[in-house]
């Protein structure tokens, strides 16, 4: 598919701008879909930009201005991409909270960025709003817009969508002219949207992202992966997130492809495939957890169906290795297992956020997924580099996206390996409030990441770990503890996991069942359980998740293979500051908060008891009473005599 020819970038260097210029020359057309009580509901560029036009003039009659930040609460939805458009226009900032973070995360952003408007999806975003009361003090206004449950509400901050919009469209009446002359005066270089960073060891910092350098980079890359208003895009990642911010708002705005809205989460796959797609981007977690749905149905297919399952997935991975595809394999089962997940019409897909352990990425590609890896960060306005067509490998994210993209590796040890820095000219425009923290990692123009990496033999980026997260045992044996993980978090039993043994003696693992498969499981063999942590302390649970690890150490360098291993009795969540919003571990409040059981499995013990109290989003609390139990997979080999062959 050649590129589409873009618009003038020069001219219409701002979101607002933009919008006003599709709904005028392809008004007709549709923008955007939205799934609710079972039916499509269709807006073309006209509908949409009327909406954001009228929610423009309601903020601005609730006192929103330029300089003034427009906070983001709820699922993703229409309202939500109006609600930030509609704060550029205003030349205020949009500000994307994760829809479940909680108050205190809440606080925390809003306070920072002083925000002066909400705009929440519904009753369960506005009582977290109004839990912190006076504690949100440069509050004026929560917008909400889902009514039901609301009515009786009396908070004078509080103010219907639907009014707000009705305020707007007076003010329209009133002063037809007055949107244009707003949006007139709002220039590409404005900050426009504050993104939160992962913030994997401390409070995510903002970064300060300008629309026209947002645009002209999602014009790069839609110059090595083209898209178009025929395209399906099914918004699925939450739109705090910079990579959502790229596709369904930039993007889209950009190559007017259709961005489609499901009904709620649990109805995402069936709604996917009545979309049917053909451009999707998948944060590692959710290409982990279709792989690991895949290999548990066919758990409870015949022995029939098992047996096509594993023969035409053998053939379609004999034939990935010699660079090719088997038509057998894809007419017994990958042509109707792609249809069956909704992949039917996929052109393209990508994975980002971190990375992607390569067997669940082969075995993607052997199923006929387009995949290819990207990389970036918040600041650098998202990706920068992604594999070519027909040049991908499982390995690497790539080469950089244009000429434009310059990319290094500073301080490289003996095989290349150092800190990948980055410039280009549409990166961030630094970090809101935080001058000393840009000039730390923005200096002379490059980005300094933090994630180790090297380039190799043809020339492309292979991306390691952090930096601060690449370990080394007593020893002196290296490993990298995500390369580790990614392999585990092929197994369809294991949701998650974190790789201990730096300055230890040996590599050890705690691990996180993933409940809806092992469940299943357990039932099938007829094994008796109540609760996760019952599943997980089961002898039978622990010897099925022995095998896995087993069959990933197999494929490590003996330095690197996990000796000891536990289940954990819940699983690792980001209202427990455990994962960032984007399911990245947090290394140090698990080193933390976990102390006591990590030293236990590098102690001589091998049964831990447990009596703790888990708090749930609801604020419900359990009592978990349970014995880990310490997997030994056998003597721990002399790292030292290994350091000093290497």
């Amino acid at each position: 598919m050649p590129p589409l020819p873009l618009p003038d970038l020069a001219r219409y260097d701002t979101y607002p701008k933009l919008l006003e210029l599709n709904a005028t020359l392809h008004g007709g057309d549709i923008a955007v879909r939205e799934k609710d009580l079972g039916l499509w509901n269709e807006y073309t560029w006209s509908d949409f930009a009327r909406r954001v036009r009228h929610l423009a003039l309601g903020l601005e009659t609730l006192g929103v201005g330029a300089g003034d930040v427009v906070a983001l609460i709820g699922d993703n939805r229409p309202d939500w991409l109006a609600g930030e458009i509609a704060a550029h226009a205003l030349r205020a900032m949009s500000l994307g909270l994760y829809r479940d973070a909680l108050e205190e995360e809440i606080a925390y952003l809003i306070n920072y960025a002083e925000a002066k408007a909400v705009i929440a999806e519904d009753e369960e975003q506005v009582d977290k709003l109004l839990g912190l009361g006076e504690r949100i003090g440069s509050v004026r206004a929560i917008v909400y817009c889902d009514p039901r449950g609301l009515r009786k509400y009396d908070d004078p901050r509080l103010k219907p969508l639907a009014e707000v919009m009705a305020a707007g469209a007076a003010a329209e009446a009133a002063d037809p002219a007055r949107y244009g002359r707003l949006i007139a005066t709002g220039e590409g270089e404005d900050c426009a949207v504050l993104c939160t960073t992962s913030g994997t060891t401390a409070q995510p910092k903002l970064a300060m992202l300008a629309a026209g350098r947002m645009l002209r980079h999602a014009a790069s890359y839609l110059a090595v992966d083209p898209k178009g208003p025929e395209d399906e895009y099914v918004s699925v990642l939450p739109l705090p997130w910079i990579m959502e911010q790229v596709y369904a708002v930039a993007q889209a705005l950009l190559c007017r492809m259709k961005v489609n809205f499901v009904e709620e989460p649990e109805t995402m796959m069936a709604d996917m495939r009545e979309i049917g797609p053909t451009f999707l981007l998948y944060a590692p977690r959710v290409w982990e957890a279709i792989t690991a749905d895949v290999r548990a149905r066919m758990m409870d297919a015949s022995p029939l169906k098992r047996r096509l399952y594993d023969f035409g997935l053998k053939l379609g991975l004999a034939a990935l290795d010699r660079g090719g595809k088997s038509r057998l394999a894809e007419s017994l089962l990958f042509r109707a297992l792609r249809d069956r997940i909704g992949f039917s019409r996929l052109r393209s897909a990508a994975t980002g956020g971190s990375a992607l352990g390569p067997d669940t990425f082969r075995f993607l590609l052997a199923l006929g997924v387009p995949l290819r890896q990207l990389y970036g960060q918040t600041e650098t306005a998202g990706a920068y580099t992604l594999h070519r067509a027909g040049d991908v490998d499982f390995d690497s994210v790539g080469v950089g996206f244009d000429a434009r993209v310059e990319i290094r590796i500073d301080r490289a040890d003996a095989n290349g390996v150092g800190e990948i820095v980055v410039r280009h000219p549409n990166m961030f425009l630094g970090y809101y409030k935080s001058p000393q923290t840009t000039a730390a990692d923005l200096r002379e123009g490059w980005m300094h990441s933090g994630d180790a990496g090297y380039f190799d033999a043809k020339g492309h980026l292979v991306v390691i770990d952090r930096i601060k997260d690449i370990a080394n045992t007593a020893g002196g044996a290296r490993f990298s503890p995500q390369f580790i993980e990614n392999k585990l978090k092929f197994s369809p039993y294991v949701a998650e996991t974190v790789i201990l043994g730096d300055g230890r003696d040996y590599v050890s693992a705690i691990v996180c069942i993933r409940f809806s498969i092992v469940s299943k499981w357990a039932e099938k063999n007829r094994i008796a359980f109540t609760t996760y942590s019952d599943l997980a302390s089961r002898r039978e649970v622990c010897d099925l998740l022995q095998g896995e690890v087993e069959g990933v150490n197999r494929a490590l360098p003996e330095a690197q293979r996990i000796r000891r291993f536990l289940l954990l009795y819940k699983e690792l969540d980001a209202d427990d500051e455990e994962l960032t919003r984007t399911r990245k571990v947090r290394r140090g409040v698990i080193g933390e908060k976990y102390g006591e059981i990590i030293a236990a499995i590098y102690g001589d013990t091998r049964e831990i008891p447990i009596d703790t109290t888990i708090q749930f989003q609801d604020g419900s609390r359990q009592r978990v009473q349970t014995t880990l139990h310490v997997v030994d997979l056998g003597p721990p080999m002399d790292t030292n005599k290994t350091a000093r062959a290497a």
